[in-house]
């Protein structure tokens, strides 16, 4: 079994993000001014001794690496940032390349929204738009992507760079384009790339017939999926408590027990797609949303390893396809993340290595 954790690169500086959310601004901006929004609310969130690191630190990534092995972490998945030639958040990865350090695997996906700043990947404020382009552009980006696809310390399935797209039914003519890029891997000495198609809480792919496989982005495909329902009463009730009520208090805030969450994902039924399980530690977006957020209770790390052992499980049973991504190394906004802080320090690590190890129990 394959672990392999999102990974988020906005941890240093940016030209774009000084302009549009004020100088200095990164991740950690959003993080340090959290605080609670109701009794219990476990905010701000703070990493263990302070470290709040800078992504252009190679120290900081030979860190990450380090203790993710240590921990049973086979690979980052690094989110990719561009918009039609241009590129977001990726001096991280490229000095990555670049340094030939750390030796550690990692992937792409492709975050293909526009940036916003209601932070939802919706097409509203936009701060970048979203553009696809023509074959040239397509080209263009195939070949920035070539020299990470033959890096040795890319990760393969069935001997193919992986690649994730996360709104591929977003892309007016995504077959042609995927197409395309086979069929220059094929050129440039690749066997061709498995296309990997995402299970967001946006629509969801139906059409192309590129992708090898699908991947379940957790929480937010369960939750957007699978509690339609319950989502539209919570709205109306919210509604109805602000218009006529006036009141303050976490019931404006859409929450959502861990372990009824969990037990959705555990229990779905094998999809007829070839489809890779995912795992989430948490979920918080309050940092970046406040009242606007959606907030998991009741998270622990040993519930986090009861679960993701079950999800190996799984996928032992059904799926086989060896690989469980979780959501996420570094998702500190969003209250998914596996690195330590202060309140529970390296245990969810741990969780993830004793689910690894015991299993077969």
């Amino acid at each position: 079994m394959k672990i392999i954790a999102f990974y988020l690169p906005q941890f240093h500086e940016i030209q774009e993000n000084n302009e549009w959310w004020g100088k200095g601004f990164t991740e950690w901006t959003n993080t340090k001014k959290s605080s609670p929004l109701f009794k219990g609310h476990n905010q701000p969130r703070e990493p263990k001794n302070n470290y709040y690191y800078n992504l252009l630190d190679a120290e900081a990534r030979e860190w990450q690496a380090k203790i993710a092995r240590d921990h049973g972490i086979y690979g980052f998945c690094y989110y990719h940032y561009w918009f039609n030639g241009q590129k977001l958040l990726e001096k991280p990865i490229e000095m990555v390349l670049e340094k030939q350090s750390p030796d550690f695997p990692f992937c792409f996906s492709w975050a293909n929204e526009s940036w916003s700043k209601a932070w939802d990947g919706q097409d509203k404020h936009i701060l970048m738009k979203q553009d696809y382009g023509a074959e040239e552009d397509w080209i263009t980006h195939f070949n920035y992507l070539l020299p990470f696809f033959k890096d040795k310390r890319y990760i393969r399935i069935d001997n193919k760079p992986v690649f994730i797209i996360y709104r591929s039914a977003s892309i007016p003519e995504c077959d042609k384009m995927l197409a395309m890029w086979n069929n220059l891997a094929k050129k440039n000495g690749i066997e061709g790339i498995y296309f990997i198609t995402t299970l967001t809480s946006f629509e969801i792919d139906t059409i192309s017939k590129q992708f090898n496989a699908q991947i379940e982005f957790e929480p937010m495909y369960t939750y957007s999926h699978y509690f339609d329902i319950g989502k539209k009463i919570t709205r109306i009730i919210k509604l109805l408590f602000r218009k006529y009520l006036k009141l303050k208090s976490h019931i404006f805030i859409n929450s959502i027990s861990y372990d009824y969450l969990w037990k959705k994902i555990i229990n779905r039924k094998k999809n007829t797609a070839k489809t890779i399980l995912g795992a989430f530690v948490d979920w918080d977006n309050s940092p970046r949303k406040g009242k606007e957020s959606f907030i998991v209770t009741g998270a622990s790390p040993e519930k986090f390893e009861k679960y993701l052992k079950a999800q190996i499980k799984k996928d032992y049973k059904t799926n086989q396809t060896g690989f469980i991504f979780i959501n996420a190394w570094n998702e500190w906004a969003e209250g998914a993340y596996l690195e330590p802080d202060k309140k529970n320090g390296f245990k969810y690590l741990k969780a993830v290595k004793n689910a690894l190890e015991n299993s077969n129990n």
